[in-house]
């Protein structure tokens, strides 16, 4: 048995849900396929698919299993892609994990562009504003906003997000519009929690020279991008979020943006990936793409000047950090 043939079959299988299209997609005859399958099991003495006669469904060895598969049919091809000199267009599975603000606003309206330059890169990007574990989940690269607190990762600074607070108007006439930031005690926010803490993140603000940094009260907390915003949207308190996530609710009246004669300390956004695993030039054209494209965005671009002093606490909105 050719084990690394075997283990694409059995990728194969577990993503199209059945032995049929498998065999179409690898070209292979399905008596092929179910041998490959069937000796695998074998070799590794577990079961690693539930069959009926109208479905097939992965057992929980076999979910483990093919986790380990994809890394390692990715580390095959990434060796193998390193070594040609005639390849002209990166290919193969590309498995990325970014923040759904950005993903919503920025990536994924110039993903068409990506795959014009990069036609044979398949991608499986991963949208939360949770922090994944790059190592456990398997994932090539992740795009994460704020300060890096893992430093077993290797990261490119690729972009900055600025950020502005706002409320809803029907929010306003109703509690009335702060000047001060101290004036928002006296007001309800919508709060954003850390999805790796659980810990309520605080506000910064700086005029002139004073600083502050304050926890404030809201009937609600989320930590989802979307949600947050939405609940400002809805008129539940004031957010302070990126300023291009909610042009177009500023625009329209939406959203009215508040102190504005504060500012806020910039996050910075870096793409990570791990320092043990080979760059292969799929997560290479990645990450330069989205250095490239950041680079462009007027909301996003790095300022030519040195960033502000690193911020000592997050604000909301600290995507996937």
């Amino acid at each position: 048995m050719n084990k690394l043939q075997a283990m694409e079959v059995f990728v194969e299988v577990v993503d199209t849900g059945g032995f049929t299209r498998a065999a179409e997609n690898l070209q292979l005859p399905k008596a092929t396929v179910s041998t490959l399958i069937a000796s695998l099991e074998t070799a590794l003495s577990v079961k690693l698919l539930h069959r009926t006669t109208r479905h097939v469904s992965v057992t929980a060895d076999g979910a483990a299993y093919y986790e380990r598969c994809l890394r390692i049919l990715s580390d095959v091809r990434d060796a193998e892609e390193s070594l040609s000199r005639t390849r002209l267009s990166p290919s193969g599975r590309l498995r990325v994990d970014v923040p759904t603000g950005l993903a919503h606003d920025v990536l994924i309206p110039a993903m068409p562009d990506f795959f014009t330059r990069y036609p044979d890169i398949q991608m499986e990007m991963g949208c939360s504003d949770r922090s994944v574990d790059l190592i456990e989940e398997g994932v090539d690269c992740a795009v994460r906003g704020g300060q890096l607190v893992d430093s077993s990762l290797i990261a490119r600074r690729v972009g900055m997000l600025n950020f502005i607070t706002c409320a809803a108007p029907s929010y306003l006439q109703r509690q009335g519009v702060p000047v001060h930031p101290q004036e928002l005690l006296q007001h309800q926010c919508v709060n954003y929690f850390s999805s790796r803490s659980g810990k309520i993140l605080d506000w910064d603000f700086t005029r002139d020279g004073e600083r502050l940094q304050v926890t404030l009260p809201g009937l609600i907390a989320v930590n989802d991008t979307n949600a947050y915003i939405a609940a400002g949207v809805a008129g539940l308190g004031i957010i302070q979020t990126p300023g291009f996530v909610i042009e177009a609710m500023l625009a329209d009246g939406r959203l009215t943006t508040i102190l504005g004669d504060w500012t806020i300390d910039p996050l910075p956004v870096h793409v990570v990936y791990p320092q043990n695993r080979h760059l292969s030039a799929k997560v290479r054209v990645f990450v330069e793409w989205v250095a490239e494209l950041f680079a462009n965005h007027p909301g996003m671009r790095l300022p030519k000047a040195p960033p502000p002093a690193a911020r000592t606490a997050p604000s909301p909105l600290e995507l996937a950090v």
